[in-house]
């Protein structure tokens, strides 16, 4: 009788662990949501794979940076930063077939260079159509006297 005691509290234990875990989840993301300017946007890691590599997360724009957070991540800060004035946009296309898999249906991507003074860098972002309206729009209204690589 007092082994199935023990099983019981310990499956009592990893199902409250579980609803902390998805709770603080849920919290995070409200408490993004509350920053404002936030968005759902995949981003591509890795690129060395044709179709591979997309990770679901959350895209910011605030003053003069865009933020990218990890869905399904504790961490409070982002885990990439791209300052407005050092993005260009190179490309918008429809997700490839293979690439359409591991994205939601109405998403379209977006392929941008990033200059941070010593090196480019190219990134692909995937967003819903009006996320990629507003994106634009933040990236094209930089005050004046901002001055963007060439």
């Amino acid at each position: 009788m007092h082994g199935w005691l023990g099983v019981v509290e310990i499956l009592g234990v990893l199902a409250g662990l579980l609803a902390i875990s998805v709770l603080t989840l849920a919290g995070r993301r409200r408490w993004l949501d509350r920053l404002g300017g936030t968005f759902n946007c995949s981003l591509r890691l890795r690129m060395t794979t044709p179709g591979a590599g997309w990770v679901l997360g959350v895209g910011r724009y605030s003053e003069g940076i865009l933020e990218w957070f990890r869905y399904f991540s504790y961490s409070l800060r982002p885990r990439i930063v791209f300052p407005r004035r050092n993005v260009r946009v190179l490309e918008t296309r429809m997700p490839d077939p293979v690439e359409a898999v591991a994205l939601n249906a109405d998403e379209k991507v977006l392929r941008i260079q990033v200059h941070d003074g010593r090196a480019e860098a190219q990134w692909e972002l995937a967003m819903s159509q009006e996320s990629l309206t507003g994106l634009l729009s933040w990236l094209e209204a930089a005050p004046p006297g901002v001055r963007r690589f060439e």
